[in-house]
């Protein structure tokens, strides 16, 4: 049976379209995936992202526990800051990517995605064996209500009286809400900006509501999971189980420069990393636009468009909304960058190859 969020009763009154994700229910839409969509592009939508998990290591030595856990460099992460960085198993596969927030010298919060945070959780637990250091699944404690989209900041402003303008990309600091404790973040999935609010899961409805009624007037709408996957596509950013996942290293997702081999002592994986890192994988990640209006989806082969050769698989694919026209990523064998069609059920529809991300906000 799917796990509800603290907001399901939110999403029933909204009407939502409720399924199964990672074993949670959740929203999909709340009406039209276009308008949601367009929403956080033009003005601001509200997500819940109650599914992900929050797991704290705490101790004289956690920032040592985590830099021998994950890839990146975590003791040199500034109280107040985030980082993106991944968790490998001892052959460098990725076991899932993560944000970890910095909260006070001996205190980190690291935040797993919805289908992997137990065995996160479990890992953690197991590598910070030895080390002066606490590892604490809070995930069922918490809510996180995302509020993102160009009018975010305004928004948002109106019910606190934090700094948000003197917040970076990639920080994060405790605040007020509606008369509420929150922890707010400042990183976002949709390639727009926005803020990431962790509150207590009571806090959670009165969160919404009250960002909801500051944000009507500014366009603000509820934004399912079917919108957050077209931005984030638009936005060329990875989903676990589509562009990562334990058969690939970060290496081979293109994304390396998350492997930090100068930081101090061993970490799991780094011997496997080591001999992976100057080798130069068989295949790549691209963008794919289609010229026709057929959608090239996950799974779907990648071939040679003259002769049906296939040298790829698309990862995730869906029609955007900003560029008019149906996109994908794919991994594509090294070298290749034209002549491409993706196989649709046996049609072999053209696509363009182009570099990601598709849309980049203007500053």
């Amino acid at each position: 049976m799917s796990r509800p969020t603290p907001l399901r009763g939110v999403h029933e009154s909204l009407g939502a379209t409720l399924t199964d994700f990672a074993g949670w229910l959740m929203p999909l839409r709340y009406g039209s995936e276009s308008a949601e969509h367009n929403a956080v592009r033009q003005a601001a939508g509200l997500f819940d992202l109650s599914h992900m998990g929050e797991i704290f290591v705490t101790g004289p030595q956690a920032a040592e526990a985590l830099d021998h856990a994950l890839v990146g460099h975590l003791s040199a992460l500034e109280p107040g800051r985030a980082r993106y960085t991944m968790i490998v198993d001892a052959e460098g596969g990725v076991l899932d990517d993560l944000i970890v927030y910095r909260l006070a010298p001996a205190e980190f919060m690291v935040v797993a995605n919805a289908s992997n945070y137990p065995r996160v959780a479990a890992e953690l637990t197991g590598r910070a064996k030895g080390f002066d250091a606490v590892v604490d699944d809070r995930s069922e404690q918490y809510a996180l209500v995302a509020i993102q989209g160009p009018r975010s900041a305004e928004i948002l402003g109106a019910l606190t009286d934090a700094d948000l303008d003197g917040l970076r990309y990639y920080a994060g600091l405790p605040a007020v809400v509606a008369g509420r404790e929150a922890l707010i973040a400042r990183t976002g999935y949709t390639g727009e900006d926005g803020f990431e609010l962790f509150v207590s899961a009571e806090d959670a409805e009165p969160v919404w509501a009250a960002l909801t009624e500051a944000g009507a007037p500014h366009g603000l709408i509820p934004a399912g999971l079917s919108a957050r996957d077209t931005l984030r596509l638009e936005a060329g950013m990875p989903l676990y189980g589509n562009e990562l996942s334990a058969g690939l290293t970060p290496f081979d997702a293109g994304l390396g420069r998350v492997v930090r081999f100068d930081k101090p002592g061993d970490f799991v994986g780094r011997a496997a990393l080591e001999s992976r890192k100057d080798v130069p994988p068989s295949r790549r990640l691209v963008g794919l636009i289609a010229t026709g209006r057929r959608v090239p989806r996950h799974g779907y082969p990648v071939v040679v468009a003259g002769d049906g050769t296939v040298v790829g698989e698309v990862t995730s694919g869906a029609p955007s909304q900003t560029l008019g026209r149906p996109i994908a990523m794919a991994y594509v064998d090294n070298g290749l960058s034209s002549g491409l069609a993706v196989d649709i059920r046996g049609s072999h529809e053209p696509v363009e190859v182009v570099a990601l991300p598709f849309y980049r906000r203007k500053k």
